[in-house]
This record gives C-alpha cells, sequence and structure tokens, in this order.
C-alpha cells in the first residue's frame, strides 16, 4: 500500500463518519417531530456503509482485484428505520388520532449517542492513521538526507 492509498482510505473514513454524526445528529434533534412533508412522525436514519476498491485506471483495477488492494469506504445508502412509531396519549396534541393518540419518533437517545460516541471514536482513529502516515513519510525523507 502507498502513502496516497492509506490516506484515500483513511479520508474516506473521515467523511463517511461525518456523515453518520449528522444522521445521529438529526435523529436527536427531531426526537419530538410529529408532522413531516412525508406524513407521519420523523422516521430515523442510519448509513449504510460498504467497502469499494479504490478505483483508477483498468489496470490498476485489475491489479486490485489480484492483490487485494486496500478499499475505501462509502455510505452505499441511507435508510429510514422501520420501527413502529410509539403511541403517546394526548388528547389537545395537533396531530392526535379520534382516540387521542399521538404517533411520536421511536428515537432511543441512548443509543444516538452510543452511536455519536461510535463515530467519533471512529473519526479520531481515521484522523490519528492519517497523522501516523504523515509521520511515516517525513521520517522516510529524513532519512534520505
Amino acid at each position: 500500500m502507498n502513502f496516497f492509498d492509506s490516506m484515500q482510505t483513511s479520508a474516506s473514513g473521515l467523511t463517511a463518519q461525518r456523515l453518520r454524526m449528522n444522521l445521529v445528529s438529526s435523529n436527536l434533534a427531531n426526537t419530538e417531530t410529529t408532522r413531516t412533508e412525508q406524513g407521519g412522525p420523523y422516521q430515523r436514519k442510519e448509513p449504510i456503509f460498504a467497502a469499494t476498491p479504490i478505483q483508477g485506471a483498468f489496470g490498476e483495477v485489475l491489479k486490485a482485484e489480484l492483490s487485494n488492494k486496500p478499499s475505501e469506504v462509502n455510505v452505499v445508502e441511507v435508510i429510514n428505520d422501520s420501527r413502529k412509531p410509539l403511541l403517546k396519549y394526548d388528547p389537545l396534541h395537533p396531530d392526535a388520532d379520534p382516540q387521542g393518540f399521538v404517533s411520536m419518533p421511536n428515537i432511543n437517545i441512548m443509543e444516538e449517542m452510543v452511536n455519536m460516541m461510535a463515530a467519533s471514536r471512529s473519526y479520531e482513529a481515521n484522523v490519528t492513521a492519517i497523522s501516523t502516515s504523515k509521520n511515516m513519510v517525513l521520517k522516510a525523507l529524513e532519512i534520505g538526507r
């Protein structure tokens, strides 16, 4: 693996974890949102990650397939959580049904905080990997003096 491949892999990880943190923030901000443009309560969002080979010219892609070249992290899609909304009895709420129940987003704050911490730790790990790669290149250049 060369220097630029390691940087590209870590940079793609930074981008993916930043999106994950943005989605967690959005989930936390919408824990009380009962009405959306699509209708119904806000649905929790989650990213789906996939490792894809670093793309280049045809010859590079062929070599990558033959030699297990490093991959980068990509967000394949952002999905809505399939959990059913929570029903809360509040007959005075403007979005209450005829029985007085309001459909609330099914968002667990503890789960979101754990996801935020995991994304933060992954982000830090990628920053450390970039820093370490940079330091190794600098040390290699010092050897050449």
